[in-house]
């Protein structure tokens, strides 16, 4: 299948991005995208599975990742204002990142985040990104971190409004765990207590795998020819026992529900060809287009993404690009609040 950047395209009202959450979590609406499209809620996510269905959750948890700092002024012009937002931990006192404006840095470069927290710019690739080595390392830098960042929100979300107190838990989901992911997993997000217990009430099983999203996950795909994009590596983890229940789910004959994009992606790099999952860890770069035979899930459960994206892409190869189209098409009629902070939908699996 041929398939180029503009058959992933579509108009979005600015209006449709939402800048918060739904509150409580669980009220967001719901498109269920089968042979037909039904307009339901989160809240109801319960009667919309079956009994013995198995919900994959990937427990990656946000760190704040955002820096903004200062470059010295270097002679007789005045410092430069840079915004960083780190991506990928390389060692105990290094980061890869993007910065903004990525021209105002060099290699050897200092930037001030605070007086006594620096980084040194070691390195300076295409699209702003850098390597920094922090001044201070391991749980130090941490704590720096916890300190002096902030929560890495979607630029299309801090372009609408500033980072508040209040992203700090909008933005990470009830059963975060492992620190080291800078974006999200936003499928979790619409999940609260009191969803995840009515859910295993209903005989519904859990399982959680890790995903460390990075923030490549925004960068956008800049070749017509999707077949030349190049995915940033994410780091994940299956445990054996995680492997053990999505294979006795699919030997009994039971769904495989992935909650996210990024489980199914990790999902995905693990799964063999019969479909059974075997434990990982490791780098995953998965890039999954139309024409890309699933294995390991069933369903999935995931937000509204961006025209031309990544996403997208996936979620038109799992559902069929037509029908996520008519989908998307249905959703921005009626009003459905996209990205990020917006409202999810139910995907089935295309035959």
């Amino acid at each position: 299948m041929s398939l180029r950047l503009s058959d992933f395209d579509f108009d979005l009202p600015e209006s449709l991005i939402a800048r918060h959450p739904a509150s409580p979590r669980d009220s967001a609406r719901l498109l269920v995208v089968g042979e037909r499209l039904a307009d339901r809620r989160v809240s109801e996510l319960p009667e919309l599975l079956c009994a013995n269905d198995l919900l994959v959750f990937n427990d990656t948890k946000v760190i704040p990742a955002q820096l903004a700092g200062q470059r010295p002024s270097r002679g007789e012009g005045p410092p430069a204002r840079i915004e960083v937002t780190l991506h990928k931990r390389q060692s105990a006192d290094s980061w890869r990142a993007f910065s903004k404006p990525g021209k105002r840095l060099a290699p050897g470069d200092r930037i001030d985040f605070a007086s006594d927290f620096s980084a040194e710019v070691m390195e300076k690739g295409a699209d702003g990104e850098v390597r920094l080595k922090f001044n201070v390392a391991g749980a130090d830098l941490h704590e720096a971190l916890l300190r002096h960042g902030a929560m890495p929100l979607p630029p299309y979300i801090r372009k609408l409004r500033a980072i508040t107190a209040a992203d700090a838990s909008d933005y990470q989901t009830v059963y975060a765990r492992a620190e080291g992911a800078v974006a999200a997993p936003t499928a979790g997000l619409h999940f609260t207590p009191e969803l995840l217990a009515c859910l295993a009430r209903r005989g519904i099983e859990f399982a959680h795998l890790t995903l460390h999203v990075g923030a490549g996950t925004f960068l956008p795909v800049k070749s017509e020819r999707i077949d030349e994009h190049r995915m940033h590596p994410e780091y994940g983890e299956i445990p054996a026992q995680t492997a053990e229940a999505i294979n006795r789910a699919r030997t009994a004959g039971r769904r495989v529900v992935a909650v996210g994009t990024t489980s199914l992606r990790l999902l995905e790099s693990a799964a063999s060809e019969d479909g059974m999952v075997k434990p990982f860890a490791g780098e995953t770069d998965i890039f999954i287009t139309p024409g890309y035979r699933f294995r390991a899930a069933d369903l999935l459960m995931t937000n509204f993404h961006l025209p031309k994206s990544t996403l997208f892409m996936l979620v038109a190869a799992f559902a069929g690009l037509a029908r996520m189209k008519a989908a998307y098409a249905h959703a921005i009629t009626q009003g459905y609040r996209f990205f990020s902070y917006g409202d999810a939908c139910l995907l089935e699996r295309a035959a």
